[in-house]
């Protein structure tokens, strides 16, 4: 009788200074120290950058009395601040760089490239021609929010037609989300071209990415986006952890290396989608939040939790300066987002020529 050798389903995490933290039977989730250390410490910063958001400027909270309104005892102009013009935007704010920060982790991890994100494969410009159309052709019909939603999600169907092979192949991924992308940006060029002045400002600031007026039913729904997804990225956590160290590996250990990026990249078109449908294609937060929490920790990986928090740290700072700035008054926060990301982006690009990864 002979017995057949196993692979032992520790293999993956003992030689690393890593561990899993277990919820229930099904879900681990990779836990590392420095990880969790650098998760409190953004924490922190968030918190801070959230205080300023509701204090600072003529129409802030004094600092005394943000404790008591934060409470349910604000009164006045105080009340209107926090429950109508910066509570909410705060909300959303939060919601969605979380679920850009998500998002970019999910794909950079399933593609294994850190130049990958939603904003690569087109859905961003998806979104902003969907918003286009529904702002020129079908005004008073279909809300601009789920117009850019219905274009987000024409464009990743189109993305998967194009590839041949669904979202399998990240080179073919990338190279069609580009194709599409111009498709994308040529609509919205043309849309704005065509309207009147009035309607193609407000459009221009929709699609570049704007915080202003927004309310608790957008907060709502962005924040339900998070919680229904969240759990199931925890579900494969452990998955793309492994997959790290490459396909046959991962398949060796049972991971099932293609479904587990499929399902990583579908995760993430759904919540750049849900940010998209409340705040506009806000850029490169996906992007540039997973990879500035890899290189805080130095270790290899993905890391869903912190790039979730680095990505609401990234957006809550980028919408206190357009808030503050009085040089750069009421511009919308996805030029400023757009501004830090294209120097990373630029950064990235000459690291990775250097290594000869491009």
């Amino acid at each position: 009788m002979t017995s057949t050798p196993t692979v032992p389903r520790t293999t993956a995490s003992s030689s690393a200074p890593r561990g899993f933290l277990r919820i229930g039977p099904r879900i681990a989730v990779p836990v590392r120290r420095v990880s969790v250390i650098t998760a409190l410490v953004v924490l922190v910063l968030i918190v801070v950058a959230s205080v300023a958001t509701l204090a600072l400027g003529r129409l802030g909270i004094p600092l005394a009395e943000l404790p008591d309104a934060l409470t349910g005892g604000a009164r006045g102009k105080n009340a209107f601040v926090l429950e109508r013009l910066r509570g909410p935007r705060l909300v959303v704010a939060l919601g969605t760089g979380g679920a850009l920060g998500l998002a970019g982790a999910l794909f950079q991890s399933a593609t294994r490239n850190p130049l990958g994100s939603p904003d690569v494969i087109g859905l961003g410009a998806g979104a902003g021609a969907g918003a286009a159309i529904a702002a020129l052709l079908l005004t008073g019909v279909v809300p601009v929010p789920v117009g850019a939603l219905a274009g987000a999600v024409l464009a990743m169907a189109l993305v998967y037609v194009s590839t041949g092979t669904g979202f399998r192949n990240p080179a073919r991924l990338v190279v069609a989300g580009i194709g599409v992308a111009a498709i994308g940006a040529a609509v919205t060029q043309y849309v704005v071209y065509s309207m009147e002045r009035d309607k193609a400002s407000v459009l221009t600031a929709y699609v570049n990415g704007s915080l202003a007026a927004r309310s608790w039913d957008d907060a709502r729904m962005i924040w339900l986006v998070l919680l229904v997804v969240a759990p199931l990225t925890a579900l494969i956590a452990r998955r793309l952890d492994i997959g790290e160290m490459g396909d046959d590996i991962a398949q060796g250990l049972g991971s099932e290396p293609r479904n587990t990026k499929t399902f990583a990249v579908v995760l993430a078109i759904v919540l750049s989608a849900g940010a998209v449908s409340v705040a506009g294609p806000i850029a490169f937060i996906a992007l540039t939040a997973p990879q500035i929490a890899k290189r805080i920790t130095r270790v290899s990986g993905p890391h869903l939790l912190l790039a979730t928090l680095t990505g609401a740290l990234l957006l809550v700072l980028a919408d206190l300066c357009a808030q503050q700035l009085p040089l750069f008054d009421n511009l919308p926060v996805g030029i400023y987002t757009m501004a830090i990301g294209g120097a990373y982006l630029g950064y990235l690009l000459m690291r990775e020529r250097r290594k000869g990864a491009l």
